[in-house]
């Protein structure tokens, strides 16, 4: 047994050292180098990638004579043919003309042209990740066409297409090596906050538009892939350092930096690794709008005032001081009246942090296409986010692990996904619940009322005040003693109130939930190729749900649930393969809801002697599953109780409300228990309470929600100018919406009796409640783009998105559409990566109209804004390195992309990048 163990070993290791070398440069007609050039073996998955100086060393088994091909971004593809060992040879590049001819994988599943594309996909490769003027690859993507940013904190982007835009943005799905990497429990996109290392981007698509034919639900406004380096193709180690400032008017100048590292290492033609890491912290954009919505022009001398970044002002009563005090009618009268808030600013340190880790094990057992690879990413962060409030995301986690069986022809990738909240908290409970630390609210309000009863009266003094001395009197009375931000006591306080997960005594949320997920991908194009090429897929998900009752309804466990998908499309070339037609169906089954089949055709056509003219049009269907929150959430919002609609939720939300004083003596008690049920089966709607005419209202349960979308375009070359025009159309049915309904504490909505007293007295529980909208919705949209090289090789692109939507806001007068998305936008980009020897730069221009933003935490309209980014870069071979001076929002004009965060200022950057 020793014996054969002992050959075999031998066997092994004389084919591993059985190998060829083979090295050179890759350069343009200039003699310049090309870095990142890949170097092939033509039909087998074995190569290398040019260095910062050209240079590529490529071992492999293969015995010469073979062919090698190279390819690089923005050159035509060539060969060369490898005749013995150690043989060293020169790859001159020709540089293409056209960015058309390079390869995207979103689209079809399959690699293909850009040109040839049957959709709109926009992508962001090397040569613009390196050369963007932002200060970071991600927040370069803004100056895509069609592209809209939301921006939150200075680490926290949201990234939409096609409208109907969110923090969440639950429609938009951002896929990273294949993995989903949206926080399965608090629904939004995390951005880059843990997501990718600068230095290990290959390329960035997006594809807007519906796509659920092959990516399955959510795939509704778009996708968003970001693809990284292979080790094998990519390898040595290579760093950044960044540091520069922010500067903002409310937050003053304050210093950020940022460091990365990659290395990766093949150490044969069968095994390769890479690992990465980057920790970037700075100070986050502060948000310090004083600003009452509700009630414009009130100031905190405004008994009723309810500032938007300020917190713990929501808790208000409707006091009758008559009643109160045992007086007619009309003595001293009625007010509405909030407790004193605290500034966002004292409650949110705005330390913002982001620490991401990448590690992969890439092996290919057969030296082929065949690969096994194992990726582990771990991301770190603070940040603030958005959402129905307003939250520190403090120490938040989000872990993932993959799976997966590769070669050209199929796939099959397992991951999971699991996140931790860490010390995360509500920055509106914070506020509310250290005021309540130090006085409760029947404490408090009975204070204001005796002394403006008193004040009023002029009990004591023989003095009557008028109104608003008198509630600056009780106020003052009421707040006597009030913790003080930044004393001891206060920090005492608040310590404890984030620290705790109930929200009627504190701030913080808790979440440990998991994502399971599994697909694959086969593409018989190999077998099919004389007749067409067709794919098949599926995928399964399940959910576990971890909140321990703190966002969920799982105060009694976990809760799972799953879904799984199945897909085919064919892919057909006619007329001397000028004409390509591809079409595709989709099953999608969630185990609360029907199934669904979602299909996808599309036709394009090229035209012109030189192929240089391409037609295109598409008809897709997509849908999406209500998210987690719209299913499962029992969450105290603060002006509102947000129930989800999964039919087992509505009895698993159960909450004790307090009643008026009225209300107590018709109840014979001062707590009723509610239930979701009471939300979605005995509720009036918002609106007409507002307009005076309460009429009750069942809200149907939610259930996934679907568009028809039609898209034409063209994309041509005119010498040395691309243009690249599409419009699309949107129809959708049953939008999932939130709307806002009032449950009586007795009584049952429509008995025409009690419980319209309970509505007079105050005694009714707002709850925001998910479901699907009657109206009819559609939406609309333009984008037109043009680069061309100028002036001989300056490169110059502007680009111009038209963006509208229509509903019959008649037929649901409580549905608020949350289109959240400028009608008008142009952007624009000038520079030059060899002005001379050596020196670069790169301007970008991007002007956005005004918009109505409308949200659960505020609603409000955006001002126009203009922005410029620029940056120069240096590169200095012998050190293989480059150097940039950058700055975001150059003009220093502050603005918002959404009501009540922090006003974006500018960004300052110096950067030294080393072999990349």
């Amino acid at each position: 047994m020793r014996a054969i163990l002992f050959l075999s070993l031998m066997m092994l290791g004389a084919f591993g050292f059985a190998q060829t070398t083979v090295s050179g440069n890759v350069v343009d007609h200039n003699n310049e180098p090309i870095p990142g050039a890949n170097v092939i073996i033509v039909g087998k998955a074995v190569g290398a990638v040019s260095d910062f100086d050209g240079n590529f060393t490529l071992k492999t088994s293969e015995t010469p004579p073979f062919k090698l091909k190279i390819s690089s971004i923005g050159y035509t593809d060539t060969t060369a043919d490898v005749t013995s060992n150690n043989e060293k040879i020169t790859i001159v590049l020709d540089e293409a003309h056209t960015m058309l001819d390079e390869i995207v994988i979103s689209a079809s599943r399959t690699p293909e042209r850009l040109f040839e594309s049957p959709v709109s996909v926009e992508r962001f490769g090397l040569k613009e990740i390196q050369n963007t003027a932002s200060a970071s690859f991600y927040g370069g993507l803004e100056n895509l066409k069609g592209v809209d940013v939301n921006t939150n904190s200075l680490t926290f982007q949201s990234i939409n297409t096609r409208g109907f835009a969110s923090f969440a943005n639950t429609r938009f799905m951002q896929l990273v090596d294949g993995m989903d990497n949206s926080s399965p429990a608090l629904n939004f996109v995390l951005g880059n906050l843990v997501g990718m290392n600068d230095l290990d981007v290959q390329s960035v698509e997006i594809l807007p538009g519906a796509s659920s034919a092959l990516y399955g639900a959510n795939a509704f406004n778009g996708i968003l892939f970001m693809r990284s380096k292979n080790p094998f193709d990519f390898q040595g180690i290579s760093t950044y350092l960044k540091t520069g400032i922010t500067s903002q008017e409310a937050a003053g100048d304050n210093e950020y930096y940022d460091i990365g590292i990659r290395a990766a290492h093949a150490f044969s033609d069968k095994l390769a690794v890479k690992a990465s890491f980057s920790l970037m912290e700075g100070t986050d954009w502060y948000a310090v709008s004083e600003e009452d919505l509700t009630n414009p022009g009130f100031t905190r001398a405004d008994p009723a005032y309810d500032g938007l970044n300020i917190y713990g002002d929501e808790v208000s009563t409707v006091l009758n001081f008559d009643t109160l005090a045992g007086l007619p009618s009309g003595t001293v009268g009625t007010a509405l009246v909030s407790r004193t808030g605290y500034a966002e600013r004292d409650l949110n340190s705005y330390d913002a942090q982001s620490v991401k880790f990448d590690g992969a094990i890439h092996y290919r057992p057969f030296a082929t296409d065949f690969e096994i690879i194992y990726n582990g990413r771990v991301g770190r962060g603070s940040t603030i986010y958005q959402g129905a409030n307003r939250y520190y995301i403090d120490g938040f986690s989000l872990q993932q692990h993959k799976l997966e069986f590769k070669n050209n022809n199929f796939f099959v990738r397992g991951y999971i996904t699991a996140e931790n909240a860490g010390n995360s908290y509500d920055t509106r409970f914070a506020g509310i619940n250290v005021n309540r630390q130090w006085k409760g609210d029947t404490e408090w309000f009975t204070d204001y009322a005796t002394t403006f009863i008193g004040a009023k009266l002029g009990v004591g003094t023989g003095v009557q005040l008028d109104d608003a001395t008198a509630h600056a009197a009780a106020r003052a009375a009421a707040d006597t003693g009030r913790l003080i931000p930044g004393t001891p006591e206060f920090e005492r306080v608040f310590n404890s109130v984030i620290a705790d997960g109930d929200l009627t005594t504190g701030a913080r949320f808790i979440d440990n939930t998991k994502l399971r997920h599994v697909d694959a991908n086969y593409n018989f194009s190999h077998i099919t190729e004389n007749f067409a090429d067709i794919q098949i897929g599926g995928s399964f998900r399940e959910y576990e749900l971890n909140s321990q009752g703190t966002i969920f309804t799982d105060t009694d466990g976990a809760i799972p649930y799953h879904e799984f998908g199945i897909y085919t499309q064919l892919q057909k070339k006619f007329m001397d393969d000028r004409i390509k037609f591809t079409g595709s169906v989709r099953y999608d089954k969630n185990e609360l809801f029907d199934g669904f089949v979602s299909p996808r055709a599309s036709l394009t056509y090229t035209v012109g002697e030189n192929r240089n003219h391409n037609f295109r049009g598409s008809f897709q269907t997509g849908f999406r599953n209500p998210t987690t929150q719209d299913l499962y959430i029992g969450l105290n919002a603060g002006r509102a109780l947000l129930v989800g609609s999964a039919e087992d939720n509505l009895d698993r939300y159960v909450v004790d409300v307090p009643l008026s004083t009225n209300g107590e003596a018709i109840v014979g008690s001062g707590m009723v228990t509610m239930t979701g049920r009471d939300a979605y089966e005995n509720a009036y709607s918002a609106t007409s309470v507002e307009l005076g005419a309460p009429e009750a209202v069942n809200t149907p349960l939610v259930k996934p929600e679907k568009v028809t979308a039609l898209e034409l375009g063209y994309r041509g070359q005119l010498g040395q100018v691309v243009i690249d025009i599409s419009g699309y159309y949107n129809d959708y049915q049953d939008f999932i919406s939130q709307k806002i309904v009032l449950a009586p504490k007795y009584g049952e909505a429509g008995d025409g009796g009690l419980s319209l007293l309970a509505l007079q007295n105050g005694d009714y529980q707002p709850f925001n409640v998910y479901t699907n909208s009657l109206a009819d919705i559609s939406s609309y949209g333009v984008t037109a783009g043009i680069e061309a090289q100028v002036f001989g090789n300056f490169d110059f692109g502007v680009n111009y998105t038209f963006s509208d939507f229509d509903f019959d806001e008649t037929s649901d007068p409580d549905f608020q559409p949350q289109f959240n998305t400028p009608k008008h936008k142009v952007k624009a980009s000038f520079g030059n990566t060899e002005l001379f020897e050596n020196f670069g730069f790169n301007v970008n221009y991007r002007w956005t109209d005004t918009y109505l933003w409308e949200n659960s935490f505020a609603t409000g309209d955006i001002p126009s804004f203009s922005v410029l980014d620029a940056q120069v870069n240096y590169t200095v071979p012998s050190i293989k390195s480059t150097f940039k001076l950058g700055a975001s929002n150059l003009l220093g004009e502050e603005y918002v992309t959404a009501v009540g965060t922090g006003y974006i200022g500018s960004q300052f950057y110096l950067s030294w990048t080393i072999n990349n």
